[in-house]
C-alpha cells in the first residue's frame, strides 16, 4: 500500500520517491510558509471563498485540559496537553489527545484570526507518527495566513518503523488504522473547535496523499458527514493488493535467482530517453513529458544490446528487457490474468530508483520491504511467521483469494458516494502519471466506477479527477508538481464554483532539507534533482480532458494549451474487478481479542 505519503508521516521529511526515505526516518520541511498574519477580506472574495469573520479564542488554551469530550467523540477521550506555542511565528493552542485505546491526535488552533475552517491532514505509509502538514496549499489564503484549525492522528498505533505493520497483532489497532482513528479524530477536532472558539467550524476539510488518500476516501465512503470538502491524492485505496501483489511482483521481477538486482539505476536514463523518443510527441509537443501514457506503445527490445556486445553500459541486456516488461505489466498469473489494475506508466522510469530499482546489483530492492511489512503483519487474517519471504508468496488466484479476506476492512474502493453527494460534499482526486508506488490507473478506474454507477452529470457535480504528467508519488518529478489544491476545493465547497482546471508548476530546486541517513542495508537516496527541467507553468484539465499544445505560443503559458477529451478505454480488466462495486465494506470490532466484521 502506499506508504509514501509516509514520507509525509515523519516530521520534517522531504517528499521523496523511495521507501528508503520512509524506512530511514528522514525528515521533510513543509513548504507552505506564512505570507501574512493579517487576513484580507478582498482576497477571500477574489478567490471565491466564503467571506467569514475571523474569530479569536473564547477560552484560555489551558482550559481545554478539562474539556468533556468523550460523549461527542463516541469513545473515552483524554486531553494530554493544551499549551500556547508558536508555529511560523503565529500563536497556536497546541493540543495533544488520546482516544481510547491508543489513538493519539494533535491539533493546532490559532489563537487569533481563525477563519471558521477546520482542516485535517492525512497520515502516510502505515502511519504510527503524529505530523500535521500542509501540502499543495501554497497560495491558499486561509492556509498562508494561518487561519485554519488543523488536526491529524497517528491512526491508533506508534510505530518504531513506519514501513512495517507490527501493530497488526492487535485487532483493535487494525480497525483504528483502517478507518476509526481518522473518523474519531474528526469528531474530536470539531468538538475542540467548538469549545475553544464557542462556535463550530463553518467548513470542514480533509487532505491527504498516498495512505492519506486512502483515508480521505474512507471518510467519503464510510462517514460522508465528517467533511464538506475532501482532497484525495494518489490514494492507496487497493491497500490489500498494493501492499502485497504490486510491490511483491515489482521486487521479485527485478531480482535474479542469486538475489541480485537485474535492472539497476544506471540504465533508467537510457530507458527513459527511449520511451520519450517513442511517445513524447504523441500530444503534438516534445517537452520531455507524456500527456497520457496509455497512448504510448513501447517495446524495451528497441534498446536491447546486440548479441555478443561486451559493453552493455548504453543498452539493456536480455534479462533487463525481460524485467522491464514485467515491471510495466504488473503481476499476472500463468494464464495472463492481471492481478492489479495497472503498473507503472511509460515515462515514469526515472522515479523507479529507490522503489523497485537500486543503484547497485548488491543492494536490496526496497519494494521487498514494502511488501513484506504488510504481508506478514496486516494483509492476512492471521499474521505470518517472521521468516516468511516473498518466495512463499504466489502470484495466482488462490493467493489473491486469501488476500481478499481483509478487503472489506482496509480498502476504500466503494464507488457509491451517494450519501457524500447528498450531504453536499466535494471530492478532488489527483494523481501523478509518473507515480512508481501506486499506479494512476487505480485512481482512473475508481473515478470511472463512480461515474458509471452514479452517472456522468451527477458525478461531475461533486467529484473531479486531475492527472499530472511527469509527477511522481504525491509530488516532485519531471513535470508540473507544485500546485494549490486547497483553494479550488474551498471555492467549490463554499461557492459551488467547480474546478475545471488547475495551474501547476515544475520545480527547479528542492523545497526541502535532508536530515538523516538510510539504515544499514538500505540503498542511498536517489538524486531527485538530477536532470531537472527549468521552471515552467502548465494547465491541468479535469479528467477526461487533458491539455494539448496549440502549436504556437509560449509553451510555458497555460493560454497556449487547449483541452482535448481522452479517447482511451474506461474499462479495466483484472482479477479483483468486483472490488470496485458497492457493498463490500464492513464495520468491524475487536471481540475477545478477535476481529469480527459485519
Amino acid at each position: 500500500m502506499f506508504l509514501f505519503n509516509a514520507i509525509l508521516a515523519v516530521p520534517q521529511i522531504a517528499r521523496k520517491t523511495a521507501v528508503a526515505m520512509l524506512l530511514a526516518g528522514l525528515t521533510v520541511q513543509t513548504w507552505a510558509q506564512a505570507t501574512s498574519a493579517t487576513l484580507n477580506p478582498k482576497t477571500y472574495k477574489q478567490e471565491g471563498l466564503a467571506d467569514l469573520p475571523a474569530l479569536k479564542a473564547s477560552v484560555a488554551c489551558e482550559n481545554l485540559r478539562s474539556a468533556d469530550l468523550s460523549a461527542a467523540v463516541g469513545a473515552k477521550t483524554e486531553v494530554l496537553s493544551a499549551t500556547v506555542g508558536t508555529h511560523d511565528g503565529v500563536a497556536y493552542c497546541k493540543v495533544r489527545t488520546l482516544i481510547a485505546p491508543n489513538i493519539n491526535s494533535e491539533f493546532r488552533l490559532p489563537v487569533h484570526g481563525w477563519t471558521q475552517r477546520y482542516l485535517q491532514t492525512g497520515c502516510g505509509g502505515l502511519c504510527g507518527v503524529l505530523d500535521i502538514h500542509l501540502d499543495h496549499a501554497k497560495g491558499c489564503v486561509p492556509a498562508d495566513t494561518h487561519g485554519l484549525a488543523l488536526g491529524s492522528t497517528d491512526m491508533g498505533h506508534a510505530s518504531r518503523n513506519v514501513g512495517e505493520g507490527e501493530f497488526g497483532n492487535d485487532p483493535q489497532a487494525r480497525i483504528d488504522f483502517a478507518y476509526r482513528g481518522v473518523h474519531l479524530t474528526a469528531m474530536l477536532g470539531k468538538q475542540l473547535v467548538q469549545q475553544y472558539y464557542a462556535a463550530p467550524a463553518r467548513y470542514n476539510y480533509f487532505s491527504g496523499c498516498s495512505d492519506g488518500g486512502r483515508e480521505a476516501l474512507a471518510e467519503a465512503q464510510r462517514y460522508p458527514d465528517d467533511f464538506n470538502g475532501i482532497a484525495a491524492g494518489a490514494p492507496a485505496m487497493n491497500f490489500q493488493i498494493q501492499n502485497s501483489f504490486y510491490h511483491g511482483w515489482q521486487a521479485t521481477s527485478n531480482t535474479d535467482a542469486n538475489g541480485k538486482t537485474v535492472l539497476t539505476a544506471d540504465k533508467l536514463p537510457i530507458l527513459h530517453e527511449a520511451v520519450l523518443a517513442a511517445c513524447d510527441a504523441l500530444d503534438g509537443q516534445k517537452d520531455g513529458l507524456i500527456n497520457d501514457p496509455r497512448q504510448c506503445k513501447f517495446d524495451p527490445a528497441r534498446i536491447q544490446c546486440p548479441e555478443g556486445r561486451t559493453d552493455t553500459s548504453q543498452c539493456l541486456t536480455l534479462a533487463q528487457v525481460t524485467t522491464v516488461r514485467k515491471l510495466y505489466a504488473g503481476p499476472q498469473d500463468v494464464q495472463g490474468r492481471h492481478l492489479t489494475i495497472g503498473g507503472p506508466q511509460y515515462g515514469s522510469e526515472l522515479s523507479w530508483e529507490g522503489v523497485f530499482v537500486t543503484k547497485s546489483a548488491d543492494q536490496p530492492v526496497p519494494s521487498t520491504f514494502m511488501a513484506l511489512g504488510s504481508i506478514k503483519n496486516l494483509i492476512f487474517e492471521q499474521n505470518l511467521a517472521a521468516d516468511y519471504s516473498l518466495k512463499d508468496f504466489h502470484f495466482d488466484a488462490g493467493q489473491f483469494d486469501q488476500v481478499r479476506a481483509m478487503h472489506a476492512l482496509y480498502d476504500t474502493t466503494n464507488p457509491d458516494l451517494t450519501r457524500f453527494a447528498a450531504a453536499g460534499g466535494k471530492l478532488i482526486l489527483w494523481h501523478g502519471w509518473s507515480d512508481p508506488h501506486i499506479s494512476p490507473i487505480n485512481t482512473i478506474a475508481y473515478y470511472t466506477a463512480v461515474t458509471q454507477l452514479m452517472g456522468t452529470d451527477r458525478s461531475a457535480a461533486f467529484a473531479k479527477l486531475f492527472l499530472f504528467p511527469g509527477m511522481y508519488h504525491c509530488g516532485m518529478g519531471d513535470g508540473p508538481s507544485e500546485f494549490d489544491l486547497l483553494t479550488p476545493l474551498m471555492r467549490w465547497t463554499e461557492s459551488n464554483h467547480a474546478p475545471t482546471s488547475l495551474v501547476a508548476h515544475t520545480m527547479s530546486a528542492p523545497p526541502f532539507k535532508m536530515d538523516g541517513h538510510p539504515p544499514a542495508g538500505m540503498p542511498p537516496m536517489p538524486d531527485l534533482m538530477k536532470n531537472k527541467v527549468a521552471d515552467k507553468t502548465r494547465i491541468i484539465f479535469a479528467y477526461p480532458d487533458h491539455a494539448v499544445y496549440k502549436g504556437s505560443g509560449n509553451p510555458v503559458d497555460p493560454a497556449s494549451y487547449t483541452k482535448q477529451v481522452s479517447s482511451e478505454p474506461t474499462s479495466y480488466e483484472w482479477y479483483g474487478a468486483e472490488f470496485m462495486k458497492p457493498g463490500l465494506q464492513k464495520q468491524c470490532s475487536a471481540t475477545e481479542g478477535k476481529l469480527v466484521c459485519k
